[in-house]
Order: C-alpha cells, then structure tokens, then sequence
C-alpha cells in the first residue's frame, strides 16, 4: 500500500510541477507611452505626405482634363458667332424680364454660361475624373499608410498589443460637430471593414463633398464671372447695331428687309471670324488664371478640397498627441507643383 500511496504523491507534485505560474502584466512606463506617442505622430505625418503625392498627381491629370475640355469644347462653342446671337438673345429677354436691371442681366448670363460650363466640360471630366473622389481616396491612402506603420510599433517597444489597441481607442480620429455630432476612435477607423459603413467616415466624408464651396462650385469664382459681365457688356454693344439693322429693314420693305438682313448676318458673322483668334485667346487666358487658382485652392481648403478628409483625420490624431509629446517631430513639406499655366 506504501509504494502506491508513495507513487500518487509524486504524480500529484508532477502535476503542480507542469503547471507555470501566470505572468503578470506588462506595465508600460509614461516614458515608454510618450515615444510610442511621438512615433504615432511622426506615422501620422509621413501618411500625410503619401496621401498629399497621390492627390497632386491626381489633381494634375484632373486639370489636364479639364484644360483639353475647355480648349475643345468650351472654348469654340463659346466664341462663335452663332452662340453669341443666340446669346444676344439671352440677354435681350433677361433685360425685357428684369425691366432693364444690368446686374440682374448680368447674373442671369452668368449662371447660365456656368451651367453650360459644368456641361461641355466638368461633368464629362467628373465621368474620368473627380475631385470628391480623388478628396475620399486621398484619405483612404491615409489611412492605410497610417496602419501599416503603426503595426510596427509595439514590438518596436515591448509595448502588448492588447494595450496598444486601448491606446490607440483612446485617440479620436473623427469629431464632427453638431448638428452632425459623429465621433470615432483611431482604433475605430483603423478596423472599420468595410470603411464606407463606419458612421462616422461615412459623415465625414458627405460633409466634405457637400460643402458649399466644394469642387463641384469653383465655377462661381471671380475668374469665369468676370468673362460673363465683358461678354454681357459686348452682346450689349451688339444688339444696338443689331436694331439698326431692323429698323432699315422696316423702312424698305419686307422683301429687301430680310435680304439686307441675311447680308448684315453675313457680314457680321465674317468681321466676328476675323476677331474670334483673339477673343479665343483672351478667353483662355482668363480660364487659364482661374483654373490655377482653383487648383491650388482645391490642394489647400481644409473644409472642402481634396485634402479636406486627410486634414480632419491627421489633425485629430497629431493634435490629441500634443499634450503626451515632449518634443514634437518635424518633416520638411513637400514641393509644391503647381499645375500647367504657371
């Protein structure tokens, strides 16, 4: 009985023996958390400047586009004599209609020469093209620059992941004011499959693309405005010769009239060839001034441009880590391009 009571005491210590003892957990020092913090930053920041390369490069062939478009089919459409008539006519019946008011005149042909813009040229660049969608893939390039650096970290500190992904919870990432009042963590974003269904993005990025001053509505700058209020002014000029022309058709009779008139057409319509090389080229000029100025608009609006979802995400992050940060990382900016016409 001995030698069995003997083995069983020794299975049992074998047993206690096999059994290792819980590591405690691992604890971070403050010191540890605030380089873990300073990398994140620097992660955030060099995410930046891969989201910042794909959107110039995609914002030159965006203009590309549209300098094609203009110079094909805007700009013909725009300058020849018979769309000049037909606007003439425009603007005799916005003149009958507002009682004579210029500026109501004026503002009408200019809505009017916008939208026939965004037809001949915008929408059909927009099927290649967009700047919202370049706006939503830049902060999607952002993000995942941002996470495949930031899987980096914890081995690179002995940091548990389990701990790095609280912390990285406890980094906001998106806040979005009322009366939208969304809000989501880093970790939230970072883990969101697919992205476009997380609440918060999903917000975000229809803010963005339906900001008042948005890509879609760039064609309400002073550049194309200023083309509208001379060629109103012009068509003004025109429709006076225009009534001299009726009236003599009136005093010789209505058979001579309208051959007088097929001549003065014909007539007009041949001065008009002659100046249509340079009004084209004043034309291109004035688009190709506020073309460069809306792209670098559209590179640097924080609110609306196609930056706007990489400055939201990379300022709530860089900006939560400013208080942890001992000394803050710089990266030189990267050289601007501007695009063709400058």
């Amino acid at each position: 009985m001995f030698p069995l009571l003997i083995v069983a005491l020794l299975a049992m210590q074998a047993g206690c023996a096999s059994k290792a003892p819980e590591a405690p957990p691992v604890v971070v020092s403050p010191s540890t958390w605030r380089q873990v913090d300073r990398d994140i930053a620097a992660a955030s920041l060099a995410a930046t400047g891969q989201a910042r390369r794909y959107a110039q490069d995609s914002m030159e062939r965006w203009m590309d586009l549209v300098y094609q478009r203009t110079d094909t089919a805007f700009v013909p459409w725009f300058t020849s004599f018979w769309t000049r008539k037909w606007l003439s006519i425009k603007v005799t019946w916005y003149r009958l209609s507002s009682d004579g008011e210029r500026e109501e005149t004026v503002n009408r042909l200019s809505r009017y020469l916008q939208e026939a813009y965004d037809d001949k040229v915008l929408e059909p660049v927009s099927r290649e093209l967009d700047p919202d969608d370049i706006m939503e893939q830049a902060t999607r390039t952002y993000i995942q620059q941002l996470d495949e650096r930031l899987q980096l970290i914890p081995q690179r500190f002995g940091v548990p992941k389990d701990q790095f992904a609280q912390h990285l919870h406890e980094i906001p990432a998106i806040e979005l004011a009322p009366p939208i009042s969304q809000r989501a963590s880093l970790l939230q974003v970072l883990r969101a499959d697919p992205l476009e269904e997380q609440p918060a993005y999903a917000a975000l990025m229809a803010h963005i693309r339906t900001a008042p001053d948005g890509a879609g509505a760039w064609t309400t700058d002073a550049g194309l405005s200023s083309i509208t209020r001379q060629t109103s002014e012009q068509l003004a000029s025109e429709m006076v010769t225009s009534g001299a022309a009726s009236v003599v058709s009136g005093l010789v009779g209505r058979a001579a009239g309208s051959v007088l008139s097929l001549g003065f057409t014909g007539i007009s319509a041949m001065l008009q060839e002659e100046e249509r090389p340079g009004r084209e080229a004043q034309l291109r000029k004035s688009l190709n001034d506020a073309f460069d100025e809306e792209w670098l608009e559209l590179m640097r609006n924080p609110e609306s441009g196609v930056m706007a979802g990489v400055f939201h995400l990379s300022g709530q992050v860089e900006g939560s880590l400013e208080r942890t940060m001992t000394q803050p990382i710089r990266f030189e900016p990267l050289p601007r391009v501007l695009p063709p016409g400058n």
